[in-house]
């Protein structure tokens, strides 16, 4: 028999949009806190400065609230699964957007963005279709990519500053989950388990599937390591060296399947 078909996750709609607005708050409070020093200070992100990235976060609401002021798309475009990939053509766009965002008051830019925002969503329903850059998604698909876009420049501040901006649990499981989830679409199949403990566990790869006890390719990290290995802020062999991933077994190398988002 084949195998049965697996079944797309689902998030809380509710506990979706707190993650989001908490994410958001947590790096809100460091910004207001940067110098202005800190603010001109050099990212892992090629040119961009902590001024730049800090504008940019500000996107990941700005989206949400500018889709919503248009009019709702006749129908769905394009699956949660499908964003991460679709990303890897944005990057010219996403760096204009960026630098076109007036950053010079960052703490008003971080007030009015959450208040449009929260006026925003207030009342609409997770269903309702916005037209983003890839494609229409619900709003409660949409909602979701915003815990990547947050969770991901979150740990790209705390990099470029050592300001130790907090991550709000819920933020960090839908981002590690979604990410591991996209893996197991683009490489189908049961003959290697990915652990992301305590968010996520996925099997992919084609070859010998494992039906019971442990199996023979297993790779395992925490949720930061395997958000940066995702997108690209770091490389398998690295995190290899590092020990911060265990990879067993012939099938458990990653290394050509990763990033999986720009």
């Amino acid at each position: 028999m084949p195998p049965a078909k697996k079944r797309t996750r689902s998030y809380d709609p509710a506990k979706t949009r707190a993650a989001v607005l908490t994410q958001f708050r947590h790096v809100r409070e460091a910004v207001e806190a940067f110098t202005p020093g800190q603010l001109d200070g050099p990212t892992r992100l090629g040119a961009w400065t902590v001024r730049d990235l800090a504008a940019h976060v500000t996107t990941a609401l700005d989206a949400v609230t500018r889709y919503l002021g248009e009019p709702a798309p006749p129908q769905r475009q394009l699956p949660l699964l499908g964003w991460p990939g679709a990303t890897r053509s944005a990057a010219p766009g996403i760096e204009a957007d960026a630098r076109a965002i007036d950053a010079t008051d960052p703490a008003a830019l971080y007030a009015a963005t959450e208040a449009r925002y929260e006026e925003a969503v207030a009342g609409v329903s997770e269903e309702r279709l916005v037209p983003t850059r890839f494609g229409a998604m619900t709003l409660g698909d949409f909602l979701v990519t915003r815990t990547v876009e947050l969770v991901v420049h979150t740990d790209d501040l705390n990099e470029a500053t050592g300001a130790g901006i907090p991550y709000d649990r819920q933020a960090l499981a839908a981002c590690t989950r979604l990410l591991a989830d996209v893996l197991a679409v683009e490489a189908p199949g049961g003959a290697v388990e990915v652990r992301v403990p305590p968010y996520a566990v996925v099997q992919c790869v084609e070859g010998p599937r494992h039906t019971r006890g442990t199996p023979p390719n297993v790779v395992e990290t925490d949720p930061l390591t395997w958000i940066r290995l995702a997108t690209g802020r770091t490389g398998w062999a690295a995190e290899l060296d590092a020990a911060r991933v265990s990879a067993s077994g012939e099938r458990a190398d990653l290394a050509d399947l990763l990033p999986l988002m720009g």
